[in-house]
C-alpha cells in the first residue's frame, strides 16, 4: 500500500463506521427470493427506483419465474410487464438473454462467481456484485448512481468509470465491509447525501467529507 494511501483508508474506515452506526439495517432495496430474482430485479433497476422495480417483478415473478420460463416467454408479453420501468424493449431483451444463458451453460441455475456472471449477456458487474453480495456471501462493491456520488463527495475516488471506483474503494475498505458498504451508502444518498440539494447539516459523515 502506497504510504499517502494510508490516511485516506483511516478515514475510509471511520466512514464505514459512522454508517453502520447510523444505518445498522440498510439492506438490499429490491425484493427476491431466490438468485434469479435478484438478478432480473437488479437488471429492471437501471435507471429505476427499486420501488417502481418491486411493483413490477411482483407480476413478472408470478408469470415467469424460473430462467427456464423466463427464456421461453413472448418478449412483447415481457415488454408489456417490465414497460414501467423504462427501456422496456432492451430491457426484456437483456432479462431473456441473461434467462437463456443461465438455461443453456450453467443448468438453469445463477452462476456463483464474478467471471461467470459477467459472462450472461445483460449482466454488467454492477449486477454481478450485488447478486454475490446478498445470495452467495461473496463480497462485492456494486457501484450505481449513489455510490458514485457519494464516494466522491466523500473524496475516497476522484474517478466517473464505475469500475475505476470499486477498484479505489476495493483498496480502502476490506472485502468483509463490501456489501455492508454498499448498502449504507445507497442509503445515505437517498436519504440525506442526495443529489440536488444535500442535506449536509443533519449529515452522519460531515467530520470527514471535504464537500
Amino acid at each position: 500500500m502506497p504510504r499517502d494511501l494510508a490516511p485516506l483508508r483511516t478515514r475510509a474506515g471511520r466512514i464505514a463506521r459512522a454508517l453502520a452506526k447510523a444505518y445498522p439495517d440498510a439492506d438490499c432495496a429490491l425484493d427476491y427470493t431466490t438468485p434469479f430474482e435478484l438478478l432480473i430485479a437488479t437488471i429492471l433497476s437501471a435507471q429505476c427506483t427499486d420501488a417502481k422495480v418491486n411493483e413490477v417483478t411482483a407480476t413478472l415473478f408470478r408469470r415467469f419465474g424460473t430462467p427456464q420460463a423466463l427464456a421461453e416467454a413472448d418478449p412483447a408479453e415481457i415488454e408489456a410487464i417490465v414497460r414501467p420501468t423504462g427501456f422496456y424493449r432492451q430491457k426484456t431483451k437483456s432479462i431473456q438473454s441473461a434467462a437463456l444463458d443461465i438455461v443453456e451453460r450453467f443448468g438453469g441455475k445463477v452462476p456463483r462467481s464474478l467471471e461467470e456472471l459477467v459472462s450472461l449477456r445483460g449482466v454488467a458487474r454492477k449486477t454481478a456484485n450485488v447478486v454475490l453480495g446478498n445470495c452467495f456471501d461473496v463480497p462485492g462493491l456494486a457501484v450505481d448512481t449513489h455510490m458514485k456520488r457519494v464516494n466522491r463527495r466523500l473524496g475516497l475516488t476522484a474517478r466517473e468509470d464505475p469500475v475505476q471506483i470499486e477498484e479505489d474503494l476495493m483498496s480502502l475498505l476490506p472485502p468483509e465491509e463490501w456489501t455492508r458498504y454498499t448498502h449504507r451508502v445507497i442509503h445515505h444518498g437517498r436519504v440525506c447525501c442526495v443529489a440536488r440539494k444535500p442535506r449536509c447539516e443533519a449529515c452522519p459523515l460531515r467530520k470527514d467529507c471535504p464537500a
